[in-house]
């Protein structure tokens, strides 16, 4: 209640303000974001690189914060209030890893060969070490080694620059690189799956506003940074959405089905892109692929090489904060989760069902198409044939794994990216081949698509009515 009565209080002290005041609060506030990111983010890298002590400090923080709120049981009401509904993922995650671990372990000629031979603690010995081996690459190279971290803190203190650091937080800045078209692309699926669209045309879309962003960001070549790059994400966002809004048309006034519709218009972009790659737009014969793109529509970077982590990452959180803004505080997105629950009651309330179809498809494909725009701008500066890297097929898993909520999907996407980051590691150092994590993740798209297997093998009580979180899918195929 003293929480509540804090936040209030502070709430309505800034709503009394005048519109100018708080218009120059924020310009202060975002002032300061912008001139300390580079900072921010450096910060952020080292804490997840040593996340058992960020989780430490959290709690310690909490403890103390509790001390002034009631003690014990306010914190565990408060943890458990928030908690309650991490317990089935995170035993899903744990599962998957275990499941990986073992094929890992058991699919090893040498080991097939100990046990053959009647060598039964070699074996074992030879199959702990591969799994030791392999997940220790795979945390390395998503997470840093926290030993590593360490002594680059220590060096960097000592007056040797942030270069040691730069170095040894690579790990959490590849994750997070991951991470960023898996955010923008399961909230694509995610707010399709709210208007009860199944959108799983992302792959595609993905590809339109990578392939848009990229030619505005070498067609406009001179203009200045502030207009060119956000011309650039414009254009790639703008005519993706406008590519899936198609099938969000075709549904609204023919009755096609989007899942069919946007598969083919997939396979169209697929042509496409093809034909353009090594046609009109190709830069060096040859090569199938565009010229690079102006340096004044580059999305810029917090820190030096190595650490490849880029404002696109803030535009995948932002883009979260809108999407959730969007669906559960504006009258569109109240009537756009309407016509995902009942179609028939909204049109009888009175909502266009046909207009909100449009809307959510080209809301959808904006979404997607931006995870190709900050790969686009961010990494590769160009598109080159066989750009498909899987993130729109992905995003169907991230969407469900969050629930089709904004912060469940940013949750998932982390994940993702944290076991794709670690992959390449994994197999260089271990020689484990990366099908493993897509295994792991498969297991756990499993586990939370079928929490009863979670509950049975773990003996978890079944979920009370109010405490069920139901997941968004999708109408079936009489809608």
């Amino acid at each position: 209640m003293a929480e509540q009565k804090a936040s209030s209080g502070w709430s309505q002290r800034i709503a009394a303000l005048p519109r100018w005041a708080r218009l120059v609060i924020m310009a202060a506030l975002l002032a300061v974001v912008v001139l300390t990111s580079k900072w921010l983010v450096l910060i952020l890298l080292m804490a997840l690189g040593l996340w058992p002590l960020s989780l430490l400090l959290g709690l310690g923080i909490l403890a103390l914060v509790s001390t002034r709120r009631g003690g014990w049981p306010w914190m565990k009401e408060w943890l458990s209030t928030r908690l309650r509904g991490l317990v089935i993922p995170a035993l899903a995650v744990v599962t998957a890893l275990i499941i990986g671990g073992l094929v890992l372990m058991f699919t090893d000629q040498a080991v097939y060969r100990a046990l053959g031979e009647g060598q039964i603690l070699e074996g074992l010995g030879l199959a702990f070490g591969n799994l030791a081996r392999a997940y220790g690459a795979l945390y390395e190279g998503a997470l840093g080694n926290p030993v590593k971290i360490l002594e680059a803190i220590g060096r960097t203190l000592s007056g040797e620059g942030l270069r040691p650091l730069l170095g040894a937080v690579r790990g959490p800045s590849d994750s997070l690189v991951q991470s960023v078209p898996y955010i923008f692309a399961g909230l694509a699926v995610a707010l399709g799956f709210r208007a009860g669209l199944f959108n799983i045309g992302a792959e595609g879309q993905i590809g339109v506003g990578w392939l848009v962003a990229v030619v505005a960001g070498f067609a406009f070549a001179g203009l200045p940074a502030f207009i060119h790059l956000p011309l650039a994400i414009a254009a790639g966002a703008v005519v993706a959405g406008l590519w899936a809004a198609i099938a969000g048309l075709l549904k609204a006034k023919t009755g096609a089905h989007e899942v069919i519709t946007t598969i083919m218009m997939n396979y169209l972009v697929y042509r496409m892109s093809e034909w353009l790659l090594c046609g009109p737009l190709e830069f060096t014969q040859g090569t199938c692929r565009t010229q690079d793109v102006a340096e004044a529509a580059f999305l810029p970077r917090f820190l030096d090489h190595p650490v490849t982590l880029h404002w696109g990452f803030v535009l995948a959180l932002v883009a979260a904060l809108l999407t959730g803004w969007f669906l559960f505080r504006t009258t569109w997105g109240f009537e756009l989760r309407t016509v995902g629950a009942n179609p028939d009651a909204a049109r009888y309330g009175g909502m266009s069902v046909a207009k909100n179809f449009v809307l959510a498809m080209f809301l959808s494909g904006s979404l997607a198409g931006m995870a190709g725009v900050v790969q686009g701008l961010g990494i590769t500066h160009n598109i080159a044939l066989g750009f498909q890297a899987g993130y729109g097929f992905d995003s169907i898993a991230l969407a469900l794994l969050g629930k089709s909520h904004p912060a469940g999907v940013v949750a998932a996407s982390i994940l993702f990216g944290v076991l794709r980051a670690g992959a390449g590691r994994m197999q260089s150092v271990a020689g484990v081949p990366t099908e493993i994590v897509q295994i792991v993740q498969s297991l756990v798209i499993v586990f939370i698509a079928a929490p009863a297997i979670i509950r049975a093998i773990y003996r978890l009580r079944e979920a009370r009515r109010e405490e069920a979180e139901v997941t968004v899918f999708s109408r079936g195929w009489g809608a």
